[in-house]
């Protein structure tokens, strides 16, 4: 089934008195949701007790946990040390993750910098082929590794770039932000028809039995000429994308991702939100 859930803590969760991560697990279960996405986005410093403190929770609560791998991950970088980094970065966070019962770990494949688009892309490609190599060397081929599309212009991770990075091993899902694409290319998903042709285009390249459960990102966000600006909620009515279109399309399609929101600050009630909009279309 498709589950619903935020990244990370609401505000209204350490309102509440909330502080653990562990009592999100019930927190989340009791509003109705089913998922919840744990970032490392500034390191992997979770120690072995606290991960399975954690895993226990949402074990008990039946919430599916997946994490978010640091952010500086750049597998595009021209430096062998950073490049060398980020191999650590996904395995360290699939580790923890592993400790917590969940299987999704979702990554920011690279940044263009000075390099061409294509030279970027094809790095980033061969990256990808050693990291998958990894995968299989440390016992980590029973979970799945989710490339991200990007949201500003400068990044690597469109949609094309996500599935070609899929194509190299079945260790890969997309983890398609459908913010950030509306973002990159500047409001480009308003009708079921703008988000059933990515759909469409993603289940051509990698067949319907890898898209069924992929990852999905979803928030409102504010974007420039250059993409990418900030993270928005619900109650914005300039930016979009709107989620209703999307969930007519994933139902059209029987696609059963994770549905992950990361609106800024309201994100449980947001992925609420999106849960009553998907079963009222």
């Amino acid at each position: 089934m498709i589950k619903f859930g935020p990244s990370g803590n609401s505000l209204s969760f350490t309102l509440e008195g909330h502080k653990k991560t562990e009592e999100a697990a019930r927190w989340v279960k009791d509003r109705g949701l089913d998922a919840f996405e744990y970032s490392f986005g500034r390191g992997v410093n979770m120690g072995e007790e606290k991960a399975l403190i954690i895993g226990e929770a949402f074990r008990e609560a039946d919430v599916e946990i997946s994490v978010h791998a640091p952010y500086f991950i750049n597998f595009a970088s021209t430096e062998a040390e950073k490049a060398s980094n980020s191999f650590g970065y996904v395995l360290d966070s699939a580790a923890a993750l592993k400790l917590m019962g969940g299987k999704r770990v979702v990554f920011h494949p690279a940044a263009q910098g000075k390099q061409t688009r294509e030279s970027a892309v094809n790095l980033t490609l061969d990256r990808i082929k050693t990291l998958c190599d990894y995968i299989y060397a440390n016992g980590c081929e029973d979970m799945l590794f989710c490339p991200e599309t990007m949201g500003k212009l400068g990044q690597i991770g469109t949609i094309e770039e996500v599935a070609l990075f899929c194509k190299v091993d079945k260790v890969f899902i997309p983890a398609v932000d459908f913010g950030h694409v509306n973002a990159r290319e500047q409001g480009s998903l308003k009708t079921e028809e703008d988000y059933g042709a990515r759909l469409d285009y993603l289940i051509s390249e990698l067949g319907f039995e890898r898209m069924k459960h992929f990852h999905i990102h979803f928030s409102k966000i504010q974007y420039s000429d250059k993409g990418e600006v900030r993270h928005l909620t619900f109650e914005d009515d300039k930016y979009g994308p709107e989620f209703p279109p999307l969930a007519a399309a994933l139902k059209k399609r029987n696609l059963e991702p994770v549905v992950i929101c990361e609106s800024a600050g309201t994100q449980a009630e947001d992925a609420m939100e999106m849960k009553r909009m998907y079963y009222s279309v």
